[in-house]
């Protein structure tokens, strides 16, 4: 093994906050706590920002939590949503568009917003571990192939489900569930503002989904359990459908059980969780983009506000409830999935077309208002079975 050189840096800020993670979660909560005055350091362990392709849809929350520099990364809108299961079929305007974007457009824009407020990157940097010290925590990292110390009064694990960080301080891991969708030539019949969605329980407890990028390109996709069968899942339907893939993607994404504090002490530092690290992940569609910009938000609030983030409790309700949605649908059948598009009656459309999917509790309680029976639907999907079985650890969308 190469000899590596060990470098200590002089009389660091023991204020310094640490941004393990160039992801979208860390690039935000960096963004945040340096608008809050604070010195803060991304490390990400690739030499550059050039992240992987990978098509997703959000709500239009995104542009609220992006403001201008929201449009540099989205390829289309889409301004209906189209069910279909068992030779049923449904469709539901949107008040306000979905927003289909480019995630390999998305991570330069919000290291550029990062640098802009006032943190800096760190490229070709890797954590290797974390200890606390009397001044707060001594992390150790190679950058550039030699090893180097650094001191942080905080430091933020963005680095993704299987994260190292959380791993070092203590956390439990997280499970995760395969997305794999290919890039598609749009077929003829679908509108490029549309996006489709099936139920096909007997191949997933999940959905398929088809997500318009441009007139001419989607994202055809599944999220399944089981990740070689998932694949071979999509191979099939993409065949039965006689749709060829043009390329592919796929990640691994956590699944959301039961809330995960995103903070413990260590010493005289502190460590923290955002994005998937922390599972902040709507389970219900398996997208963790806006829900991970909340929880980046919270974590922010926490460092500069002395732990008071009303954010997180606000975040933390609203994955709870897509739990319980999740919980309820997971063992559904196609019978199931056929009452339900037959119970989204004109009224309860119309509440799926003006509250988003990143408004969940407000959303479950006025749909479940306007169509009383879709609760024993519900109940009945509660009672099929137990909770959801683990996922299996195998080696995207966001929504």
């Amino acid at each position: 093994m190469q000899n590596k050189k060990f470098k200590d840096r002089a009389r660091p800020d023991a204020g310094e906050v640490v941004v393990v993670g160039g992801s979208a979660a860390g690039l935000y909560t960096a963004a945040a706590i340096a608008r809050g005055g604070r010195r803060v350091r991304v490390l990400e362990s690739k030499p550059d920002h050039d992240p992987a392709p990978r098509t997703l849809i959000v709500t239009n929350h995104f542009r609220n939590q992006l403001g201008a520099s929201a449009g540099e990364s989205i390829l289309n809108e889409i301004r209906r949503f189209e069910l279909f299961t068992d030779g049923r079929s449904a469709q539901i305007a949107l008040t306000k568009p979905d927003l289909i974007i480019e995630r390999a457009r998305l991570i330069p824009t919000l290291a550029r917003e990062a640098q802009h407020a006032g943190a800096k990157l760190s490229f070709d940097t890797r954590f290797l571990s974390l200890s606390p010290n009397s001044r707060g925590l001594h992390l150790d990292v190679e950058s550039s192939g030699s090893r180097e110390e650094l001191h942080a009064a905080s430091v933020v694990g963005a680095d993704g489900a299987s994260s190292r960080v959380a791993r070092t301080a203590g956390w439990p891991p997280i499970e995760t569930v395969p997305l794999v969708q290919a890039i598609v030539r749009l077929p003829k019949d679908c509108p490029p503002d549309t996006t489709r969605v099936w139920f096909v329980p007997d191949d997933t407890p999940y959905f398929y989904w088809l997500i318009p990028e441009s007139a001419e390109r989607g994202a055809l996709g599944v999220i399944g359990e089981n990740g070689p069968e998932t694949a071979r899942s999509l191979a099939r339907f993409l065949e039965k459908k006689h749709i060829e893939p043009l390329e592919w993607q796929g990640a691994r994404i956590p699944v959301y059980r039961r809330w995960v504090p995103v903070k413990r002490r260590l010493g005289n530092g502190e460590v923290y969780l955002v994005g998937d690290a922390a599972a902040q992940v709507k389970v219900t569609t398996v997208g963790g983009i806006v829900t991970g910009f909340r929880g980046a938000l919270g974590v922010a609030q926490s460092i500069l506000q002395n732990n008071r983030s009303r954010e997180l409790a606000v975040l933390r309700r609203e994955l709870d409830t897509h739990w319980l949605i999740r919980r309820t649908m997971h063992h559904f059948q196609q019978k199931d999935y056929s009452q339900l598009v037959d119970l989204l009656n004109l009224s309860t459309r119309d509440t799926l077309s003006e509250i988003t999917r990143d408004e969940s509790t407000r959303l479950l309680w006025n749909v479940l208002r306007r169509q009383p029976r879709l609760v024993l639907l519900g109940l009945r999907g509660l009672l099929l079975g137990k909770n959801p079985a683990p996922a299996q650890r195998l080696a995207p969308h966001e929504s």
